[in-house]
């Protein structure tokens, strides 16, 4: 862990260099630029809301906020899940001439997707005024939900990088993988509608039920989230994070070989 914190220092500027430089090349031969970034989950809020709320009647409170907080923590992991598995592939040009720790390359790109989610709950803000969603202290369990958030996908996309480098079908199957998990998740019902015992393995068993669940608890309907879980799945992505480090650093000079 001592190189890992020594190299994330030393290379930190080329990280935040490179998150710029991607959130600039999206943008620059649109017409809207960043403001797809805010229109593109809006948009797919409204058809969630739509088809599910008026259509099949769903009648959870505040429910276009309600699909909003699910739709911004599920994009940033999703983008970023997808991205990892090619990235050592897709940066071939920079990683086989110069020596650069492949876990900045995934810091790079989380704080991209990071950056986005951010707008998404800045829009999430403007929908509580708008619906006047009361809001107490419990909105501070915000903080513990989104460092596991940012933690668990850090840990999951350093193991797909590596898998990613030696299985080249990997992409394929983590694209069937979230599709699956997307349906378990919630992002537009409410897990707690089911019976139990599904209700609890699928809240336990999917971290981000789990946290998007806990997230709308504490946003929007004033209570406290499953934080025994919550503990439970921050451990497990320190640990997945701790052994994906170690794994890269084990395996990087095997990468330039096999790319």
């Amino acid at each position: 862990m001592n190189r890992f914190i020594k190299d994330t220092k030393k290379y930190w500027k080329y990280t935040i260099y490179a998150a710029k430089s991607q959130l600039k090349t999206e943008v620059a031969n649109s017409y809207l630029n960043w403001i797809w970034w805010i229109l593109e989950p809006f948009c797919f809020m409204l058809i969630y809301a739509f088809v599910f709320g008026l259509m099949f009647h769903h009648k959870e409170l505040y429910y276009n906020a309600y699909i909003f907080v699910g739709l911004a923590v599920w994009d940033f992991f999703n983008r970023c899940i997808k991205s990892s598995v090619r990235m050592v592939k897709r940066n071939k040009s920079i990683v086989s001439k110069v020596y650069l720790p492949k876990h900045t390359l995934i810091m790079s790109d989380m704080m991209v997707n990071g950056f986005k989610m951010l707008i998404c709950f800045a829009i999430v803000v403007g929908m509580l005024v708008f619906f006047r969603v009361p809001v107490d202290a419990h909105i501070l369990y915000v903080i513990p939900i989104l460092i596991t958030v940012v933690l668990f996908t850090f840990g999951c996309c350093c193991i797909l990088l590596h898998l990613g480098v030696f299985i080249e079908d990997m992409s394929n199957v983590i694209n069937i993988a979230l599709r699956l998990v997307f349906y378990l998740t919630g992002i537009f019902y409410n897990i707690r509608s089911f019976p139990e015992p599904y209700q609890s393995l699928i809240l336990r068993g999917n971290p981000l039920a789990l946290l998007i669940t806990g997230l709308r608890d504490c946003v929007l309907y004033k209570s406290t989230p499953d934080m025994p879980w919550l503990g439970i799945w921050f451990l497990i992505s320190l640990a997945l994070s701790v052994f994906g480090i170690w794994n890269i650093y084990k395996n990087e000079n095997t990468y330039v070989k096999v790319i």
